[in-house]
């Protein structure tokens, strides 16, 4: 599902509800998506097969761009290509 051009993206914009917008680099996007999902109760059921948060986050970061952490409330992220000044 997701474009393989996407994975070769560096940088992610994330957004949460609380703390506004951010840009992180693909290894930082990986690892605050792991801290989401680890803070999650109940797991995705389609990442509950997964063994580790890191696993699950990648996974995630392949095929979504969206994780709803409470009713209402969802951290979104999206890939984005940041070009060089000049």
């Amino acid at each position: 599902m997701s474009d393989p051009l996407l994975r070769e993206l560096d940088h992610y914009v994330v957004l949460e509800p609380v703390g506004g917008e951010r840009i992180l680099t693909a290894a930082e996007t990986l690892h605050w998506l792991a801290e989401q999902l680890e803070a999650l109760e109940v797991v995705p059921a389609d990442l509950a097969a997964l063994p580790t948060a890191a696993e699950r986050a990648q996974r995630l970061l392949e095929t979504a761009c969206e994780l709803e952490l409470a009713p209402g409330l969802a951290i979104q992220w999206f890939a984005v290509r940041l070009e060089p000044p000049g």
